[in-house]
């Protein structure tokens, strides 16, 4: 009887546990499901350890003077006024129109006399949309003839050079193009929707001909720049690495249903040159973070995915934000139970982190080096004591459990940025470049083919670099397809440095 008895306990036990857990399971979904898709700590309000007070109550001050109403009249609002409408508006063309009486109208109702005009007043500013049209370009050329050798017998004509166009035999130009690619890559207009667009415009243009209007002038002309990015992108020494998943259709030997992914490989914050690049795999294994660092030596930022564990000659440090996500996912649902006193207290530590890397921010990287070892290692080691201790008495497969786990087994990760001032405690730089590609994927939902997944992750990394480099993506775009047509880069590559986001002309051209 004892035995059984004790065996109860024990299934009691094991259910209570399992209750728990799925508890805690629900309680995520549901906050992932409707909670606030921010990361921003302040919004979790958990008093008295981390200054997470809503806004109002943390900016409040009773001591500040009340502002001066006839001083917010006169001043301020008329300032607010002129100013941010002056700065929205002072790079669009003005025009004036002047509203004048009819000459009729311009008689004095007192005294019957013809009234003179003696000035004109301010009255609002509006901004007018013109909607775009498109113009159809005939290009013609020259043909000139020697009469002197027409009448020795031996004819000598010569036509004036035509500019290449970007797709042969097409009615495409340049600047048609840009704005295709602005649409789909930066504004995530997907191509059956553009096609109602240009309809609209009177034009016939359907998504199939846009889609080999890009596989085209990626495979001619974009895809070479590409490369080159990329050969500059594994010349520097600290890179950021994400992926995301998306969908493919026809690829050979798999379901249209399979995960394939989009990976980006990013320079780090305040590079020189900033280059964001995107390349499409078929899949998420560690083989095609190897296959595209082979041969590379440098620092790089990621999530802790075992995939990259298998790169040789690489530093490799963690994201902070990872972790500290990790430990905002492990609170309750309740954030004022005693159960959310040890994920909070972890978040207070890494705010503690984040707060010391705002204030050295501006340093140069050898400073900052020397403040991290000084502010930060001693703060680090003492959160890595503590996790240690407290991850003993959680129970096995709960969130929280993980937290601790996912911090203690990747410590030499989490700690090889102090090494170089250069590097940094978030992976956010990669997560934000990929976003615009995630953002367009809700849109077009998938990839009609490998080949075009893989020139969308060239014209993407195009765009983001562009971006990245201060200049207007359609702009950069539409200067590649107008001028590199005709070149000569397949015989001199040297050329190609010409087209690259950096260079003095492109920059003066496309910003």
């Amino acid at each position: 009887m004892p035995n059984k008895e004790q065996e109860y306990k024990e299934h009691i036990k094991e259910l209570e546990q399992q209750i728990r857990l799925l508890k805690e399971q629900v309680d995520f979904l549901t906050r992932k499901l409707y909670g606030t898709k921010s990361e921003k700590t302040s919004t979790l309000e958990i008093e008295g350890q981390m200054s997470l007070f809503n806004e109002i109550e943390s900016s409040a001050d009773p001591d500040a003077p009340e502002p001066d109403l006839v001083e917010v009249e006169k001043h301020l609002r008329k300032r607010k006024y002129a100013g941010q409408r002056e700065e929205l508006v002072k790079n669009i063309p003005h025009s004036k129109v002047l509203h004048t009486m009819d000459e009729r109208e311009q008689i004095c109702e007192k005294c019957g006399s013809t009234m003179v005009k003696v000035g004109e007043e301010f009255v609002r500013t509006e901004v007018q949309f013109i909607p775009a049209k498109l113009k159809v370009v005939d290009h013609y050329r020259e043909t000139y003839e020697c009469r002197s050798c027409r009448k020795k017998g031996t004819p000598y004509m010569e036509k004036d050079p035509v500019p290449y166009p970007p797709v042969m035999h097409s009615l495409a130009s340049a600047s048609t193009l840009a704005w295709l690619i602005h649409q789909k890559f930066e504004l995530g207009i997907p191509l059956y929707r553009q096609e109602k667009e240009w309809e609209a415009l009177g034009f016939r243009l359907s998504r199939a001909t846009m889609s080999n209007w890009l596989l085209v002038v990626y495979r001619d002309w974009l895809q070479h720049i590409v490369h080159r990015l990329r050969q500059e992108l594994l010349n520097q020494r600290y890179l950021h690495i994400d992926e995301t998943h998306v969908q493919v259709l026809k690829e050979p030997g798999r379901k249209n249903t399979s995960d394939s992914y989009m990976w980006v490989y990013c320079s780090m914050k305040g590079a020189e040159n900033p280059i964001r690049y995107f390349e499409y795999q078929p899949g998420r294994g560690g083989k095609y973070p190897e296959a595209f660092l082979k041969g590379y030596e440098g620092y790089i930022h990621t999530d802790a995915y075992s995939g990259y564990n298998g790169l040789t000659g690489v530093k490799r440090c963690l994201c902070y934000t990872h972790l500290r996500r990790a430990f905002v996912d492990a609170l309750p649902k309740d954030v004022h139970t005693p159960e959310a006193s040890k994920p909070a207290e972890a978040i207070l530590w890494l705010n503690k982190l984040f707060n010391i890397e705002a204030e050295l921010e501006d340093l140069s990287p050898e400073q900052k080096k020397k403040e991290r070892l000084i502010r930060e290692k001693p703060l680090l080691e003492a959160f890595w004591a503590w996790t240690e201790k407290s991850a003993a008495s959680e129970l096995p497969k709960s969130k929280l459990s993980k937290a601790f786990y996912y911090a203690l087994n990747n410590r030499q990760e989490f700690f090889n940025y102090l090494e170089d001032g250069h590097c940094s405690i978030s992976n956010s730089l990669a997560e934000n470049c990929i976003r615009p590609f995630v953002i367009g994927r809700k849109n077009w939902l998938f990839a009609g083919s490998p080949k075009g997944a893989a020139a969308s992750a060239g014209i993407y990394t195009l765009v983001e670099t562009a971006k990245a480099n201060g200049l207007a993506p359609m702009k950069y775009l539409k200067y590649i397809l107008a001028d590199m047509p005709g070149s000569t880069f397949l015989e001199h590559p040297e050329y190609l440095d010409d087209y690259l986001p950096w260079n003095p002309i492109v920059k003066e051209l496309c910003q």
